[in-house]
């Protein structure tokens, strides 16, 4: 998770008009308390997706950090390897930066300097600050100026290597103090530590607000990034997340004036995501919270795909059909879709002929495919995963990058600029030059489950111009997006 501003939009925080679906119908149903972790192999090269289950004296609800691992380790950084063991075209953090176009940025001294990016995840990593020194060395990537961690929530249990939910968040902070720090390597780094495992109530969401609420009230942070999520269905309806106060932070950063801008990112399975089960997905589409959430901004997942003279075009993030991935058999694909819980807020009227009379996500997408993961380096005791340099991908790659973009536009603007969706989607109407169209791919998936094993395709959404149910109002050309998010015109 990260931490957001809050700036003068032209749409105010308070005229919004962000409407629920209080009349929600019950959705999912009851799962025993303490269901069962999972960690899906998909292929022999050991391809996980990690999903955490809370014990919880209510119904357990999954909440799953949204990252995945397509490639084994390797002692170095290696593109051969990557593409000898599955044509992956693995980036480097300068191709990174290459694609979303901020090095002139840089030479301008905005690369986040003064601004604090807050990332919020479960367990943390024991060995975050030297992981992150060993991935400034290799990439010739400056320190943050200040990297610190708290835990306001509690305690964090001790860790250990054989626990799969403790690992997963490992990787999952891994990739999110990286990727944020790639995109704004003047910012600091706050990382707020969970301890999930130990939550009480519907799901591990209270420590969370306990800690993002601690974050807010001491104003420690700019732009706060969640890399997880829950499946809408899964929840009984909109008014369970407000009788535990799951969205009191959110409201919270968007009520204050200068608060943080607080991001969500998508999920990894196109339009389908798991059951109560944490295994078993649904046969429909759905989509998650809280990227759903209004106050909150959406991120969704693209590949980069080079083009001539270093350049990059983003398409749709959709490696379901990757022969190296399970190959149909398995959904990994940008999350997006129609909300179940929440109304169109107004800054989405003019996408309606889209998103009709509900919520829709994401609301902007940023490099988030397996086909072209991002090298990550990580130490933290783990059984069976030596230290070493782990590809990663998803929308968790995503979520963070998007964060240090707006880490950018809050140092340009001077101030954090809280809730951007109604700024995104105005830009995006104006055809402004931050905003890049994606154009191509869809997030269609197809998986197999069930016993007798049964395959299931959702046909998802296409991208287009505009705005689409995979990639929101498109990615981003941050030169120009950084100073529009922040209301000026780039210098000449």
């Amino acid at each position: 998770m990260r931490k957001g501003n809050i700036t003068g939009l032209a749409v105010g925080v308070t005229t919004l008009a962000i409407g629920v679906i209080a009349a929600a119908a019950p959705l999912g149903s009851a799962a025993s308390a303490g269901s069962a972790v999972t960690k899906q192999a998909v292929t022999k090269q050991a391809v996980t997706k990690e999903a955490v289950t809370i014990k919880a004296s209510a119904p357990t609800i999954i909440i799953k950090p949204d990252v995945v691992h397509p490639l084994g380790v390797m002692s170095t950084p290696s593109q051969a390897y990557c593409l000898q063991y599955g044509d992956y075209r693995c980036l480097t953090p300068q191709q990174v930066e290459s694609a979303y176009n901020v090095a002139p940025l840089y030479k301008h001294g905005i690369t986040g300097k003064g601004e604090t990016i807050v990332i919020v995840d479960a367990f943390g990593s024991p060995t975050i600050k030297h992981d992150l020194a060993v991935f400034d060395k290799q990439f010739k990537l400056p320190a943050p100026p200040s990297f610190k961690i708290i835990t306001p929530a509690g305690k964090i249990p001790k860790w250990n290597a054989a626990d799969d939910d403790m690992t997963g968040w490992g990787g999952e902070t891994t990739l999110d103090v990286q990727m944020a720090h790639t995109i704004a390597p003047g910012a600091n780094i706050l990382l707020v530590e969970t301890p999930v495992s130990e939550t009480e109530g519907v799901t591990g969401f209270p420590q969370i607000v306990t800690a993002e609420d601690y974050v807010l009230k001491h104003h420690l942070g700019d732009v706060i990034s969640q890399s997880f999520s829950a499946t809408e269905q899964t929840f009984t309806g909109l008014g369970q997340i407000n009788r535990h106060h799951l969205r009191l932070a959110y409201q919270w950063a968007a009520g204050e004036k200068d608060g943080p801008t607080v991001l969500a990112a998508s999920g990894d399975s196109g339009v389908a995501d798991v059951k109560l089960d944490g295994e078993t997905y649904y046969t429909h589409r759905v989509t998650s919270w809280p990227d759903s959430d209004p106050l909150v901004t959406g991120v969704g997942g693209t590949e980069l795909v080079a083009a001539k003279g270093g350049t990059y075009q983003s398409v749709a993030w959709n490696d379901t059909y990757n022969s190296h991935l399970g190959g149909g058999s398995v959904p990994y694909a940008s999350g997006g879709g129609l909300s179940v819980l929440f109304s169109r807020p107004s800054y989405q009227n003019g996408v309606k002929n889209v998103v009709g009379s509900v919520r829709g996500v994401p609301d902007v997408s940023m490099s988030g495919a397996c086909s072209s993961p991002v090298f990550t380096y990580q130490s933290f005791p783990q059984t069976g995963f030596p230290a070493g340099w782990y590809p990663s991908c998803g929308t968790s790659e995503a979520t963070p990058e998007f964060a240090g973009i707006v880490a950018l536009a809050d140092q340009v603007a001077g101030h954090a600029l809280g809730v951007v969706n109604p700024t995104l989607y105005k830009l995006s109407a104006e055809k402004a030059p931050g905003i890049v169209p994606v154009t191509s791919g869809n997030n269609t998936v197809t998986f197999v489950q069930g016993t007798p094993a049964k395959t299931y395709t959702l046909k998802g959404f296409n991208a287009q111009a505009g705005y689409s149910l995979v990639d929101g109002v498109g990615t981003v050309n941050a030169w120009y997006l950084a100073y529009e998010l922040a209301g000026q015109t780039p210098p000449k």
